[in-house]
């Protein structure tokens, strides 16, 4: 006899926390006049229910005191505290906010860079659970020196020979890179380069694949696997989170680094392009059929679900 399967409420609570939020940010994006009187108010769509139930309360007091204003003082209920009545507005809380507690609180202490199997274990459930991303520290018997640790800020990279900095769309006083990335040029000419190939260079991270321990005697294998290897880079501080591609190899161990990331993936995740050193998360996405697609990631509040929303 199969046993019976048990309720994952916490999939469950986050799944409709997830709906709500969805449901409050369409309305915002679709009414600009909702979202002006919402601003003005300082509510809350999804707290409207709890409003309203508020107000009915403060008004039924209001109308209480009113009516025995003449006899004698009233008394609020049995149990409850007089704060009760006041009318409360609930400050925002976004998917980002929640990712990012949640994360702090599993991190180990700044300047301690190796996670533990249970720490990336509980990283990969609230990646799952929050944003639908099936990302892990191993991947097909591959894992990094390190998954968590400082990233540095890279520069373009040629992407076809004859390249200039001044044919990228963004971010073009970052400069490119006078050398190719670790896999060299993503096409051979400007007419091979196809969206897919433009993205890849746009959310590229540069990972240390020159410090793993069978790089020197397994170097073909490893270069192959590791080309344009999809990642999930996780800012903990804020809760942004992008897909990137694996595009280079790097940076030097003497810098202090163990990442690096495109100038567009840098802005993202809110990374000050001066600071060269800031603590991210990076797992491996197990994707395989690529559904996921490169970029900045987001709740998907068109369809309602828990999965992505790619934001050019």
């Amino acid at each position: 006899m199969n046993p019976k399967p048990q309720l994952n409420v916490e999939l469950l609570r986050s799944r409709l926390k997830l709906k709500n939020f969805a449901a409050e940010r369409k309305l915002l994006a679709s009414h600009a006049t909702a979202a002006k009187f919402f601003r003005k108010v300082g509510l809350r769509p999804g707290e409207i229910r709890q409003h309203a139930a508020k107000l009915l309360t403060s008004g039924a007091l209001a109308s209480s005191l009113l009516i025995s204003a003449h006899t004698s003082a009233p008394s609020a209920p049995t149990g409850v505290q007089p704060t009760a009545y006041a009318v409360s507005v609930a400050t925002p809380v976004f998917l980002e906010h929640d990712l990012a507690l949640a994360l702090q609180a599993i991190l180990p202490p700044a300047d301690h860079w190796q996670l533990t199997p249970d720490q990336e274990n509980e990283i990969s459930k609230k990646l799952n659970n929050l944003l639908g991303l099936n990302a892990k520290a191993e991947l097909e018997g591959h894992r990094l020196n390190n998954d968590y640790g400082r990233m540095g800020a890279e520069q373009h990279l040629p992407r076809y020979p004859g390249d200039t900095v001044y044919q990228h769309e963004a971010y073009i006083d970052k400069g490119i890179t006078p050398g190719l990335g670790g896999w060299g040029y993503f096409a051979y000419s400007p007419s091979q380069l196809t969206p897919e190939l433009e993205n890849t260079e746009r959310y590229y991270v540069a990972v240390q694949t020159l410090y793993l321990p069978n790089w020197l005697t397994d170097t073909a294998q490893l270069a192959a696997w590791y080309k344009y290897r999809r990642v999930v880079v996780v800012n903990p501080a804020n809760g942004k989170v992008v897909v990137a591609a694996v595009a280079d190899a790097g940076p030097a161990i003497w810098t202090g680094k163990h990442f690096g990331g495109s100038p567009e993936v840098m802005a993202y995740l809110g990374i000050n392009y001066g600071q060269q050193n800031h603590p991210v998360v990076l797992f491996f996405l197990d994707d395989p059929d690529h559904k996921v697609p490169l970029g900045p990631v987001e709740y998907n509040v068109v369809t309602g679900n828990p999965a992505l929303a790619y934001k050019t």
